[in-house]
């Protein structure tokens, strides 16, 4: 047996890779670069998550795993932690205190993998830190997560995505993995191309997700709606409601408080705190709905049963309609006679 499928059966439980997984692990296991993408719940994580155990076992030191979500990095963490991987992250949330002690993990070789905002990865100080671990052996690899926000071609361009050219420069050997659940040709070409990716393997995956269902309704009274959907269709379960506005999440948690809904809001300007906490509490309780800001989309282990959206009748962007998830539903509308319909991402 390889030391990746002993780690995927002994840390994670799983009897077998999926899909693609086992030649991406491999490859990456072994030094190459690789392009991922995978449809959410694909099993990413997975990808980079393994390669950096095998090996940081095999001396070669922290995975430095590059993500733009603050919930994202939490819930990662958690998991890890969960299966007694060694994980840390450094993003906002922490105090300066904090963040040193993790800084000092990372230096002595206590981490396996440490998640890192991109904007702090490329400060002169963070680049000081992987210096010290390239020039002692001890960077294991890179993972860039949401690469698409990479291409100005993508639905979230971020320009700071772009300064992660740098790893490629500045740390030659280090195998990079580039990971998305969403980029088509044109994306995919400006990721290779931004990040240095030319010699990087991509293993691109199908779309296809039998498990998810598109329907489409007007909008009609849209609170009441919203609370008549969860209390008959959809009662104990968990979900998500998007809102385009911190006001909105709030106002709509506090009305589905109101008619006895276990809801909680989430956006940036809650204390940070407040977000761990109803984060935490979204991962761990039964039928709990989560009130994100919709710019704060998110990914999460949790079996969450129900997704609302807020749609609405406009124009969009060619980029926002590359998204593959934006393609299907805007075909959905058009079956039903909204040709000029879209969805609001």
């Amino acid at each position: 047996m390889s030391p990746a499928h002993t780690v995927l059966q002994d840390v994670f439980g799983y009897e077998a890779f999926r899909g693609p997984q086992q030649a991406i692990v491999e490859h990456v296991v072994a030094g190459g670069d690789a392009l991922v993408l995978m449809p959410t719940g694909g099993g990413k994580s997975l990808c980079y998550q393994i390669p950096a155990i095998v090996r940081q076992q095999q001396g070669q030191g922290v995975a430095i795993v590059v993500s733009p979500l603050i919930a994202l990095m939490h819930d990662q963490v958690g998991a890890l932690h969960e299966a007694g991987v060694k994980a840390a992250f450094l993003n906002s949330s922490l105090d300066w205190q904090q963040a040193q002690d993790v800084e000092w993990q990372m230096q002595s070789g206590q981490l396996t993998l440490l998640y890192v905002a991109p904007e702090r990865l490329v400060t002169p100080r963070f680049l000081g830190l992987l210096d010290d671990l390239y020039a002692n052996g001890q960077l294991g690899l890179f993972a860039i997560d949401e690469a698409h926000c990479v291409s100005q071609w993508g639905h979230d361009f971020r320009p700071e995505y772009r300064a992660l050219s740098v790893l490629h420069e500045r740390y030659a050997g280090v195998p990079r993995i580039a990971l998305t659940a969403t980029a088509d040709a044109l994306t995919r070409a400006d990721i290779v191309e931004r990040l240095h990716l030319e010699q990087a393997q991509q293993f691109v995956s199908s779309f296809d997700r039998p498990n998810i269902r598109y329907t489409i309704v007007e909008k009609k009274d849209v609170t009441n709606q919203l609370v008549r959907w969860i209390k008959h269709e959809h009662e104990g379960e968990a979900g998500v409601v998007y809102c385009l506005s911190r006001r909105r999440v709030e106002e709509l948690a506090q009305t589905l408080q109101d008619h006895g809904i276990h809801a909680l809001p989430y956006h940036a300007g809650l204390p940070g705190d407040m977000r761990q906490l109803h984060q935490n509490r979204f991962l761990r309780e039964d039928g709990l709905w989560w009130w994100p800001r919709l710019r704060l989309a998110w990914a999460s282990t949790s079996p969450m049963c129900a997704l609302w959206r807020t749609w609405t009748c406009r124009a969009t962007s060619k980029a926002t309609t590359r998204k593959p998830a934006a393609r299907a539903a805007m075909a959905c509308l058009r079956r039903h006679g909204w040709p000029m319909a879209s969805p609001m991402w």
